[in-house]
């Protein structure tokens, strides 16, 4: 089905996704280096890494407090989070923290893949391109009056953590 942008960010909207913003994209096939998993191993540790400078948006995703510290710290990635490529490698995009993004996988990753397939026989693809390095849909990154002391309780533990791994 080919889409054009209005018809990509309403189909979005459907999918609780209404915030999102998309690329046009002309898929051509590329292969891969054979020690591709290897570079992006590492990638994904150094993209982990960099989540230093997304506290807000990791707070609102309620993540229990290990996962939070462990996550900013680069240490692990909890369950039902993926890594997500922005241009696909397999289309051409780059094996760099620039073309990565972290989302839920149920239901955004889940439904970004559904979005995705369904314009499978276009010759313009329209990807979901969210503006910072974690997608939180905004219906879910609001706090209520009085601000979010989760997220300021979570920030002061994972800066501690960060001070203590920076004196080892």
């Amino acid at each position: 089905m080919q889409l054009n942008e209005h018809s990509a960010t309403e189909r979005l909207a459907q999918l609780g996704m209404d915030d999102m913003p998309v690329i046009p994209f002309e898929p051509k096939k590329c292969s891969l280096s054979p020690d591709w998993f290897k570079e992006y191993s590492s990638l994904r540790r150094k993209f982990l890494e960099s989540l230093t400078d997304s506290f807000e948006e990791i707070a609102f995703m309620n993540l229990p407090q290990d996962d939070f510290i462990n996550l900013v710290m680069g240490k692990s990635l909890p369950d039902n989070l993926s890594i997500r490529f922005r241009i696909p490698l397999l289309w051409g995009g780059d094996l760099d923290i620039s073309n990565m993004f972290l989302c839920w996988t149920f239901p955004h990753s889940h439904n970004m893949d559904r979005f995705i397939i369904e314009q499978s026989d276009a010759k313009t693809i329209y990807l979901p391109n969210p503006e910072k390095k974690i997608y939180v849909p905004a219906h879910t990154g609001g706090g209520g009056e009085g601000g979010n002391a989760t997220s300021d309780r979570l920030s002061q533990a994972a800066f501690a953590m960060m001070s203590e791994r920076g004196n080892e």
